[in-house]
């Protein structure tokens, strides 16, 4: 199967260069290694499989700035290092020239774009004679990942653009579509996935280790009617997953974000990075060097570090040491010896547990720098566990995504919201996560224990705490440390460089 050759959709690939001299012709611009109908033979049915070969390999390829402007605004993280406009976003101070906010629109645009691409490429081998069923089954995968792209958009802007095709020039004819409007759609496109997804689990799958199933599509279904407040929906969504008995959480907290918890039966949707198991050569990795120490002294001479601008909050540290939570916080958090000293500071943790050292259970120790006291643990790597000959900081390593934990716990969220199930009590779903980490079982839960078991078992991660805060507008958590939240700051300004090509980002920039 030839492919025509064309350039990747850009918007604006030069905007950080400040390059907008046709804006008309960029939207024009088709998308890379999207197929063309010019050469490709429908009729070869067996070629279909490469466009979700091709979908997967897009949606491993996220760019490492997405995640963490997705993730910087809740109270258990900082940003650090040394790009100013995220620190400020952290502090709710935005800036829309701010390159990251730009480059997140392009990253995600583009993905949803190329999944158009590809869908309306299958329909083609569809028409033309090939399986229905597997062609249903690869456009209802591809349509999860884009639902779950079209998920962080809105969570990020609010009111977006929802593609209707694969030709950027399309997005001049779209209306923005609401923040509830764009929920509404992620659960109606759900629906239509769930039925042509196989009933396994990733981990199960042989055609595509790791590919998009039933499961996953219930658990995007689940996550949309959460932010609109849904909440019977979500609990027939996860009731689903749980009744079915497919998943287990992993019993090892710790490894679970680490290469033995690639493809667990815990994860519903994982980033996938290998190395291949060789010493040397190609490696598909994540670029991990953001998340990784500036000054630490590894088990295995050599294992290289990052640039430490992920850091942990010290209100986060507190909160679970005084939960006395030990795996969870030595899994989430990775102590400096002037991070432990902070924490000292404090006379209510004069006193720390033994536990609490600036050496990992790996070997690893994390030394002083004055860029950071803590750093994340959820994207550390021990050096120990790199491939031999491997040096690069967390080479290998999955990117976790969906957990079967967040569907207990989007459960239980559910059900102390006045929805009802027979798959699993809000006690049960909220002791199951606690049980796995040695605590003791609580009963009568309500919202408060819920938001604040989420905030123990998902620290570090997509910013489910900021989205969790936001949706009950219990805001107040995130006033630490001379921030001051206000309803105004949930959505980020659209980038400045989209809304000198879009008009409708223009006119709704009021939001």
């Amino acid at each position: 199967m030839k492919l025509s050759k064309i350039t990747r959709y850009t918007l604006a690939a030069s905007l950080g260069l400040g390059v907008l001299s046709s804006c008309s012709d960029l939207l024009d611009t088709p998308l890379e290694n999207v197929v063309i109908a010019d050469e490709t033979d429908y009729t070869q049915s067996q070629n279909m499989v490469l466009l979700l070969n091709g979908s997967y390999a897009e949606f491993n390829s996220l760019q490492w700035e997405t995640f963490p402007l997705i993730s910087v605004r809740g109270d258990d993280v900082d940003a650090g290092g040394d790009q100013e406009p995220l620190t400020k976003t952290d502090l709710y101070e935005y800036d829309r020239n701010f390159w990251m906010y730009n480059s997140t629109w392009l990253n995600l645009y583009s993905d949803i774009l190329y999944w158009h691409g590809a869908m309306e490429e299958i329909q083609k081998y569809q028409d033309a004679g090939a399986s229905a069923a597997l062609s249903s089954q690869y456009i209802a995968e591809v349509k999860v990942l884009r639902s779950f792209e079209l998920l962080q958009l809105a969570r990020l802007w609010g009111s977006i653009l929802i593609p209707r095709t694969s030709q950027p020039s399309d997005l001049y004819n779209v209306d923005l579509s609401t923040f509830a409007e764009v929920m509404d759609h992620i659960s109606a496109q759900m629906d239509e996935a769930i039925p042509n997804l196989p009933s396994v689990r990733p981990n199960q799958r042989t055609d595509v280790p790791g590919g998009v199933t039933r499961y996953t599509a219930l658990a995007v279904k689940a996550m949309a009617n959460l932010e609109n407040k849904n909440f019977q929906q979500v609990a027939d969504a996860t009731g689903e997953i749980i009744s079915d008995g497919q998943f287990i959480l992993e019993p090892d907290y710790y490894e679970l974000f680490k290469i033995p918890g690639k493809l667990n039966s815990e994860n519903l949707l994982e980033l996938q990075y290998s190395d291949y198991g060789n010493p040397s050569g190609t490696s598909n990795r994540y670029l991990w060097d953001f998340f990784g120490p500036s000054n630490w002294t590894p088990a295995v001479t050599g294992a290289g570090g990052g640039w430490g601008f992920w850091e942990p909050s010290l209100k986060y540290v507190k909160f679970m040491l005084e939960r006395n939570e030990m795996e969870r916080l030595t899994t989430t958090v990775l102590f400096t010896p002037s991070g432990i000293n902070e924490i000292k500071t404090d006379p209510a943790f004069a006193s720390l547990p033994a536990w609490v050292s600036n050496i990992s259970p790996d070997g690893d120790v994390f030394n002083d720098h004055p860029r950071y006291n803590f750093l994340s643990g959820k994207q550390y790597l021990p050096s120990n566990q790199l491939t031999e000959g491997r040096f690069s900081y967390g080479e290998n390593k999955n990117f976790t995504v969906i957990r079967y934990a967040e569907i207990l716990l989007m459960h239980a969220e559910a059900l102390v919201n006045g929805a009802t199930s027979t798959a699993m009590s809000a006690d049960a779903a909220v002791n199951t996560v606690r049980n796995r980490v040695g605590l003791s079982p609580l009963s009568g839960v309500g919202l408060e224990q819920v938001l604040d078991e989420k905030y123990a078992e998902f620290g570090m991660e997509w910013g489910i705490r900021f989205y969790d805060l936001v949706r009950y507008d219990q805001t107040a958590p995130l006033n630490y440390e001379g921030r001051n939240y206000q309803a105004s700051d949930r959505y980020l300004p659209y980038p400045l460089a989209q809304m000198d090509i879009l008009p409708q980002l223009s006119a709704g920039s009021a939001q």
